[in-house]
């Protein structure tokens, strides 16, 4: 947000703090101004006699014009301070929208030098009323003074910031900071996003009342980066006791709470969609106690780094009833440091999933992970199954056959995302027989995304390459680093199979991994994949006009 004091001085300054008119009186207002000097080139234009059409017009303004705007006349001033104050994305200008005089450097700190008067205290209401969004991601030297201020409020602290609805504070836990969101807690907060590398005593007792002082709250993003065990278990419990009473909650991201913080999530009864951060091991090895697990949940989102402490978590569930499970590895091969290896962390969720409720599973990684289709066999019975997202590196070998027994106990399977790019002299990949096939088992695919090699044409009729199998609902197929010798016949044999496509994306060649293409290689098979594209757009304009003029192919 830009600057809502100018050259001249604070905000204060400039607009005056008389009593505001509501949307009628000044609809009214503008209907009168209008009327007194009817000529040409006075008359207020009918437009802004709408007070909806002002509130339009100051959307647009600059926000360094709008404290200006406001100034101008009555009927400017209250649609444009709401949109100057509606979203900061600072809290310094509520100081700035205070007299200088006010504040003072002592031992190099900004302080607070004398208490605000009636009138000051009215203007600053006046405007911090306005704030719907605060975000705060710098230490700046208000925040002291600004705590002080928070503490000096003679009203009650819902009353400052009556309508906030999203919070975003993403510096540290400090005891001034807790001053100052003790004020910010209100009842009508519905999102808080809150970042901290430490955490006061002061700030943790204020964190512990977040969930009487904002009753209402649907989404919370609570993290501790780069926090020691003995930090987030300190915290733990004042961030589980306060999430045991968000009873409205619906989207969660936290870390590991341990076993009671972890049963208190599994309590509520709105949650939809909790998102677990798993790297950190500041819990011992979980009791034999097993927890009900989560059993509402639409989805269920797993940071993992470390295979034993993440199957350890998993083992102590009795059920994830989720329909949409997503497991997110922040290291290349998170097993390197213990026993427990990748099939047998699959083993354990394969176990511990809900096999009829699931329909999507997604895994995402930070760099490149090889290994084979064996993993997924925990899965191949969850036959409600809808969409297999593998993002990235994933480096995993098959053929044509092993291609089909993934996929086989998937019939509804409508996204598939799997070897976005591999490294194809060291991997196996699949030919166009084995696409065909898969085009029989999953009939109700929509998206596609697999490396295959299009050089391998034996056997394949280029005027019906599936022998009848086609697919007509297929909106997007990335086929990224396939190997290529003829565009004009990998475009011919797409077009069998999918007559309705478009084109193949090519989005994704905008991240290919360098050290897997080298960039003469990545340019090449890119301009290979656009002549594809020019075949299919040609394809499709001969196949439009043969349905003019009721020609047939």
């Amino acid at each position: 947000m830009a600057d809502v004091s100018d050259d001249d001085g604070s905000v204060a300054d400039q607009i005056d703090n008389s009593e505001e008119t509501s949307p009628d009186e000044l609809n009214a207002v503008a209907r009168k101004d209008a009327s007194v000097d009817p000529s040409p080139s006075l008359a207020m234009h009918p437009a802004l006699q709408n007070y909806d059409i002002i509130c339009t017009i100051c959307l647009y303004v600059h926000h360094r014009s709008l404290p200006a705007l406001a100034s101008t006349s009555r009927i400017f001033e209250r649609p444009a301070l709401d949109v100057l104050w509606r979203n900061l994305q600072s809290v310094e200008p509520l100081v700035k929208c205070l007299p200088s005089d006010l504040f003072g450097i002592e031992l190099g700190r900004m302080v607070l030098l004398k208490p605000l008067d009636a009138r000051i205290w009215g203007i600053l209401c006046k405007y911090t009323s306005r704030v719907h969004s605060i975000t705060q991601s710098d230490r700046l030297a208000v925040i002291e003074p600004l705590g002080s201020l928070m503490l000096s409020c003679p009203s009650t602290p819902a009353s400052l910031f009556p309508n906030l609805r999203r919070l975003k504070w993403h510096i540290d836990g400090t005891h001034c900071a807790a001053e100052f969101l003790r004020m910010a807690f209100v009842p009508t907060l519905l999102s808080l996003d809150m970042q901290i590398s430490s955490a006061s005593s002061i700030f943790l007792s204020v964190l512990s009342s977040l969930g009487t002082l904002c009753p209402d709250l649907q989404i919370m993003i609570i993290l501790l980066p780069s926090a020691t065990n003995d930090l987030l278990r300190k915290t733990s419990p004042f961030v589980a006791q306060s999430i045991s009473q968000l009873h409205r909650l619906r989207r969660l991201i936290v870390w590991d709470l341990g076993n009671q913080g972890n049963e208190h999530l599994m309590q509520l009864p709105a949650l939809r969609t909790l998102m677990l951060d798993l790297t950190s091991s500041a819990w011992e090895r979980r009791s034999l106690l097993q927890l009900p697990g989560f059993r509402d949940l639409d989805t269920l989102i797993l940071f993992i780094d470390n295979l034993e402490h993440a199957s350890d978590f998993l083992s102590s569930l009795q059920v994830i009833e989720s329909k949409n499970i997503g497991i997110r590895f922040t290291a290349a091969y998170p097993s390197t440091r213990s026993s427990t290896t990748l099939s047998q962390f699959f083993a354990v969720l394969g176990e511990t999933c809900d096999h009829n409720n699931l329909t999507s599973f997604s895994l995402l990684e930070s760099a490149k992970v090889s290994t084979n289709l064996d993993i997924f066999k925990p899965l191949y019975t969850c036959h409600n199954l809808t969409r297999l997202l593998v993002e990235h590196s994933w480096n995993i070998s098959m053929a044509d056959e092993e291609l089909c027994q993934l996929v086989r106990g998937w019939p509804k399977l409508q996204v598939l995302n799997i070897s976005r790019f591999v490294a194809i002299n060291e991997t196996t990949i699949p030919t166009f027989h084995g696409l065909i096939s898969l085009l029989g088992l999953c009939p109700a695919l929509t998206s596609l995304t697999l490396v295959i090699n299009t050089t391998e044409l034996d056997g394949i009729d280029l005027k019906t390459p599936g022998g009848g199998i086609c697919n007509n609902h297929l909106e997007k197929l990335v086929l990224t680093n396939s190997p290529m010798e003829s565009p004009l016949n990998v475009a011919l044999i797409l077009s069998g199979l999918f007559p309705n496509l478009l084109k193949v994306d090519l989005g994704c060649w905008d991240s290919a991994p360098k050290n897997l293409l080298p960039p003469k290689q990545s340019a090449t098979q890119l301009e290979q994949w656009q002549a594809v594209n020019l075949f299919l757009l040609g394809f499709n304009v001969v196949r439009e006009r043969c349905t003019e003029t009721g020609q047939k192919l």
